[in-house]
């Protein structure tokens, strides 16, 4: 990790998800876009899972995943870059939680709770979606921590699970 990252670090937690041509391609290409971003490192990353669509069901199945990160940019100016990967990566939105080449969310921003027009931190849905809970659940686990205790019990509670299936384990 540079000392530049190192410096004010965070630790951060992002969703990807990619549902269209090669989706495993597009999680890998933003995994490496993000590493190439000044003020972000990636520490942590979990399996891959597919995944039923939710919302706008009408589409192809989604691969998902999460990483950690480690940054020093602050929650808006790391939600504008995730947004910047997710353009340089062929995103469209023409149709709400419609198919996507690549779809990069802000789960958790240290311990922030953070609330403006532009981004909400924890991520307001991310308890409803099994397909995010079990890849940050996995991502968590070695930390066994207040984070990790949280999300675990809201993943047991949580219908759905049977449809995040395991598509390749992270290494």
């Amino acid at each position: 990790m540079t000392a530049e990252v190192r410096e004010r670090s965070v630790t951060a937690y992002v969703a990807l998800g990619s549902n269209i041509d090669d989706r495993e391609q597009f999680l890998q290409d933003a995994i490496t876009a993000l590493n190439q971003e000044s003020g972000i490192v990636v520490t942590g990353v979990s399996s891959m899972y597919e995944t039923d669509p939710v919302g706008y069901v009408d589409q192809s199945a989604f691969l998902n995943m999460v990483v950690q990160i480690q940054t020093n940019l602050p929650a808006e100016e790391l939600l504008h870059t995730l947004l910047a990967i997710e353009t340089r990566l062929g995103r469209k939105r023409d149709v709400r939680w419609g198919p996507r080449t690549i779809d990069l969310d802000l789960l958790l921003y240290g311990d922030e709770r953070h609330t403006t027009p532009d981004l909400i931190i924890p991520h307001p849905r991310m308890h409803e979606r099994a397909f995010v809970l079990v890849p940050l659940s996995e991502v968590l686990y070695e930390r066994q921590d207040r984070a990790f205790e949280f999300i675990s019990a809201q993943l047991e509670k949580l219908e759905g699970k049977e449809g995040v299936v395991l598509w390749k384990k992270a290494r």
